[in-house]
Formats: C-alpha cells, sequence, structure tokens
C-alpha cells in the first residue's frame, strides 16, 4: 500500500542555496550575482558558475559572462554553469544558447520532509527506511571522512590521482557532515554515504543532503546503499533535521526508484552548460 507523503517544504531558491553550502569550492568569488567557483578541476559542481540571481538585463548578464570567461581562464579551466530548470533561468538560457553553450548532465534534485515514510514498505530490505540504530549493525558513523572512505568514494566516482582527491577530501570538509560506512564480510569497505548538514538558512531549521553515495561494484545489489541511507536518516532524524535532499542524474532511474520508495520526490532539476572550447588556427 502507498503511503501519503508530503510534499518538499523547500523551494527551489533556498535549495540552491543548500546545495552550494553543502559542496563548497574552495575558490570562490561573487560577481554580479553570479558565484564563481573552482577547485582545480575536481568535480563540476565545485567549478561552475551558481547563478544565484539569474535574473537581469541583458547588457548586464552580457558582461557578467565576460567576467567570468576571464575569471576561468584565469585557472586555466572550462567556463560551466550549473542552471536550474526554474523560469528565472530563462533568460541566461537564451544568452548561453546564443553563445553555443552545451548542455549536459541532467540531474534532479530529490527532497523528502523529516516525516515521510517509505512509499511502499514492503518492497525494501527493511520494514521502513527510518529504522532504529539497532537495526542497522556494522554501518561505522563518523564526522569526518577516514582514509578507507574517501578511497572507496574516489574510487567509483573520483576524477584524477592523489592531489585531486586531497582537493575532494577540502570540499567535504567545508560542510559540517556524517560520514557512513558499510563492510564486506571479508571487512573491506563495501558502501559509503555522506549526510551534509549546512547551517540552517531562511528555510526555518536545518536540511540534510545526502551525497557521496558509493558502492564498491563487487557489491551490489545486495542491500548496502539501503543500509548506509537508514542510517543517515536515522542520524539525520536524532539531530531533528527538518528534511533531506539528494541529488540523481536523469538517466540514473533503478536509483530514483531507489529513493522514491525511501519517500523522497523531485524537486526540481538542473543541468551543466559548458562552452566549447574555441578552435584557434595554426600556421603551416
Amino acid at each position: 500500500m502507498t503511503v501519503s507523503r508530503p510534499a518538499p517544504a523547500l523551494a527551489l531558491p533556498g535549495l540552491e542555496a543548500l546545495m552550494d553550502a553543502a559542496w563548497p569550492a574552495p575558490d570562490r568569488e561573487e560577481s554580479d550575482g553570479w558565484v564563481l567557483r573552482a577547485a582545480s578541476g575536481v568535480t563540476q559542481r565545485a567549478n561552475s558558475v551558481w547563478p544565484r540571481e539569474p535574473e537581469g538585463d541583458t547588457r548586464q548578464q552580457h558582461e557578467a559572462l565576460r567576467a567570468a570567461r576571464l575569471w576561468y581562464r584565469g585557472r586555466r579551466l572550462p567556463l560551466i554553469f550549473q542552471v536550474f530548470d526554474d523560469p528565472r533561468s530563462t533568460g541566461l538560457n537564451a544568452i548561453l544558447d546564443g553563445e553555443g553553450f552545451t548542455r549536459q548532465s541532467e540531474t534532479l534534485v530529490m527532497c523528502r520532509s523529516s516525516g515521510a515514510q517509505a512509499a511502499d514498505p514492503q518492497s525494501m530490505d527493511q520494514p521502513a527506511v527510518l529504522q532504529t540504530a539497532a537495526a542497522q549493525p556494522g554501518v561505522e558513523i563518523s564526522t569526518v571522512p577516514s582514509d578507507e572512505w574517501l578511497k572507496l568514494w574516489w574510487s567509483v566516482d573520483g576524477r584524477g590521482g592523489p592531489a585531486e582527491r586531497e582537493t575532494a577530501r577540502s570540499i567535504l570538509a567545508g560542510c559540517p557532515s556524517l560520514y557512513a560506512l558499510v563492510r564486506s564480510h571479508d571487512g573491506v569497505p563495501a558502501a559509503v554515504g555522506r549526510l551534509a548538514v549546512p547551517p540552517a538558512g531562511e528555510a526555518g531549521g536545518s536540511w540534510g543532503g545526502l551525497y557521496s553515495m558509493a558502492t564498491r561494484p563487487d557489491a551490489r545489489r545486495l542491500g548496502h546503499a539501503l543500509r548506509i541511507m537508514q542510517a543517515l536518516l536515522k542520524e539525520g532524524a536524532a539531530r531533528n533535521l527538518a528534511g533531506y535532499w539528494l541529488l540523481v542524474t536523469a538517466a540514473n532511474s533503478r536509483a530514483q526508484q531507489l529513493y522514491a520508495k525511501a519517500g523522497f520526490q523531485e524537486a526540481g532539476r538542473y543541468l551543466y552548460r559548458q562552452e566549447r572550447p574555441k578552435r584557434h588556427l595554426t600556421g603551416c
């Protein structure tokens, strides 16, 4: 039987601010209502423009675009925008279309309130998503990412070597968070996840973001991701969080189904818009 779920209580602008706080770029600057973010190329999110105030007259936006180009060029990074599917972004999208920016990595933002329950408890591995701590034996919770946690997550989602991994560690450390780890029977880490808890904002109460959900390839489809999610939601409930959000690519239907069964609903979408590289003629 389907259990009714309350609609997400956060509007998209509030979610954007929480998401920015949960994944903070170490190098950032605000210009004309746009937040320019850089992290040595580690993750698109931390190396993209967040148009915090996407509305504006055309001349102002073209000037901001030129300034953003120079800012990223000075850091040897491509110019990428994180643009949310929102009427406020219509004008900006028109400008980016005219400039030939690509559209890629469409992502869903899914939310659930703290009181939401599993949509179909009988289909889950456990009776309900929110379980007591005792019902999740073996889930290790810490306030910092251990080397084991970071190694597993990076092996699944990371791009680059040790230097890039340390940059990723600095991004994670930029927001108060809880880290969950589950081991397989041989004691080797099998799955990890992170609950980011930015300071309470205008939403009126703290919200938590589920990030870095990763399972070792040979340990998938064994319920590890569900155990990680249950444990982190339980930790959030103990801290009286008002609700939760998470991000999942539009192409990942399997993960979307898992999250929907856990009470998450789509609250918005965004995609990345990247400037096409300019081809320069050479001599000869």
